[in-house]
This record gives structure tokens, C-alpha cells and sequence, in this order.
């Protein structure tokens, strides 16, 4: 389970989870740093942990406590002895585990800036997580749904409706023209 939940810690590319090591994770901050050269973009990034991350990243310092020789890597091979090798066969066996059909890991990297937009968070910080450097390229991770769209439509009109009769949106009902052309 904890090579599954371990997909947001790597958001470009598989390596920042293989080669993972303690050094880098301040577990008391609740913080994983990705130094330079590691990410896609060659830039350092620091990535702040959510609850269940931490929960993962807890249950990984209770396994490194139980090895023979403690290791300096977060998340370990089958034997808990030395790092994970070969993702692939990690990630495909973590998927079966889980009890789903074999994901692509990139395709979290999409799935995470579609939930950070979604739940609020400003794009340009989406950006800084996910290690995107233009907005072009963040926006082919963006996906803007049919939901979306919808969603967009009723936040306007809430915010209208909240506008009307203020100073700084005043909208006035005008009446219909009488026939002589008086308002009425």
C-alpha cells in the first residue's frame, strides 16, 4: 500500500521515489525536499505532506526500525533491504495489492493539478507542486471537464446574485416601455 500512496511524492518521474532517502524527509515539519537534479525541471522543490502522507511516511520509519540493517531509503524492496529498483514491477504489484487495473504513475501527475485546482488551491502554486515551469505545459495537465464548465457557470451566477443591489454592482430592474413610451 505504501508504494501506492507514495505516487504524490514523485509527481514528475519514478526516481524521486526510488532513490527517496531519510536525509531528505523531516518528518517533524512534515516535509520531503527534492533537491536539484532530481525532478523533471532540475529544480529543487520542497513538498509538504498531507495527513495520509505523513501516516505513510510513519509507517515507513516503523519498517526501517525493524530491518536487520537500518537503510537511508524511505521506501524499500519486497525484502526490506535495500531501495526499490525496479519501480515498474513495484508499481504493478502495488496496483494488484490494491486491487485495481495497472495505472500509468505519470498519469497521477494529472490527476494530482486536476485535484489542486479543484480544491482551491491557485494554479500558480499548482504549478510550483508539480514542478511546472510554463504555463503551456500545465495547462495540457489541466484538464477542464464538462463538470467544470458547470461548475464555473453556477459559481458566476452565485456571485451576481450576491451582487445585486450593492454599490459596487448595483443592477436596476427597468420596467417595460407603455405604449406612449413612458418606463413603467
Amino acid at each position: 500500500m505504501s508504494r501506492v500512496l507514495a505516487a504524490p511524492l514523485g509527481p514528475a518521474i519514478t526516481q524521486p521515489v526510488r532513490a527517496r532517502t531519510w536525509n531528505q524527509v523531516d518528518r517533524n515539519l512534515g516535509i520531503v525536499r527534492l533537491e536539484v537534479g532530481e525532478t523533471k525541471n532540475d529544480e529543487d522543490r520542497t513538498v509538504y505532506l498531507d495527513d495520509e502522507l505523513k501516516d505513510v511516511i510513519e509507517a515507513q520509519w516503523q519498517l526501517r526500525k525493524k530491518t536487520v540493517k537500518i537503510q537511508t531509503y524511505v521506501f524499500l524492496n519486497q525484502n526490506n533491504t535495500d531501495r526499490i529498483k525496479r519501480f515498474d514491477k513495484a508499481w504493478k504489484k502495488a496496483c494488484k495489492d490494491a486491487k485495481i487495473d495497472i495505472r500509468l504513475f505519470h498519469d497521477f501527475r494529472r490527476t494530482a493539478v486536476r485535484n489542486m485546482v479543484r480544491s482551491g488551491v491557485p494554479e500558480r502554486v499548482a504549478m510550483m507542486i508539480s514542478g511546472h515551469k510554463t504555463r503551456s505545459v500545465f495547462d495540457r495537465y489541466h484538464i477542464v471537464s464538462d463538470e467544470d464548465l458547470k461548475l464555473a457557470a453556477q459559481k458566476q451566477a452565485d456571485y451576481l446574485a450576491s451582487q445585486m443591489g450593492t454599490i459596487s454592482g448595483t443592477i436596476h430592474e427597468f420596467g417595460q416601455k407603455s405604449t406612449d413610451g413612458d418606463i413603467v
